[in-house]
């Protein structure tokens, strides 16, 4: 994927984003939050110039950007495809459809599409265990899904 989001002007906001919070005690989620939405991701030139306009040494923000489920080193694609590995789905077959998604996508398991379009994720149980194997497409559910299923979801998503 390329980095086009990191620009000058995602900078700039960053910055105004950083001079207000700075006097604020416990600065750091507040920016990382704003800075998530900037640039729709957290990457390492994001934390480097967080790093040093809070004067926080950088392992303490990439430790906390890693440590948080809400934050994410790279952007996630247009369409997120997430597919819950938790003890129903995946004996209900949760593993064979992400193999059919990578195969249809080409993109693994935590990545996101060259193209921006698509982004896979494996996520544990998202309390659908009714209707496992789930699989959810940005806010769209599907449950109860066989592996000829795939197919069809995914043309939905290319139109």
């Amino acid at each position: 994927m390329t980095k086009n989001y990191l620009t000058e002007e995602n900078f700039a906001k960053l910055h105004e984003v950083i001079e207000s919070h700075k006097d604020m005690q416990g600065p750091l989620m507040p920016i990382l939050h704003e800075a998530q939405h900037i640039f729709g991701a957290i990457p390492l030139e994001v934390q480097k110039a967080i790093s040093e306009k809070m004067n926080v040494p950088l392992a303490e923000i990439y430790g906390v950007v890693t440590f948080y489920s809400q934050f994410t080193l790279e952007p996630k694609g247009e369409f997120l495809i997430s597919i819950c590995l938790g003890t129903a789905c995946y004996v209900r077959g949760a593993q064979q459809l992400i193999d059919k998604v990578v195969e249809l996508t080409g993109v693994g398991v935590g990545k996101t599409s060259l193209d921006g379009k698509y982004s896979l994720e494996a996520t544990r149980c998202i309390g659908a265990c009714g209707l496992a194997p789930v699989l959810t497409v940005n806010e769209d559910v599907y449950g109860r899904l066989v592996v000829a299923d795939i197919p069809g979801i995914i043309q939905k998503y290319n139109g």
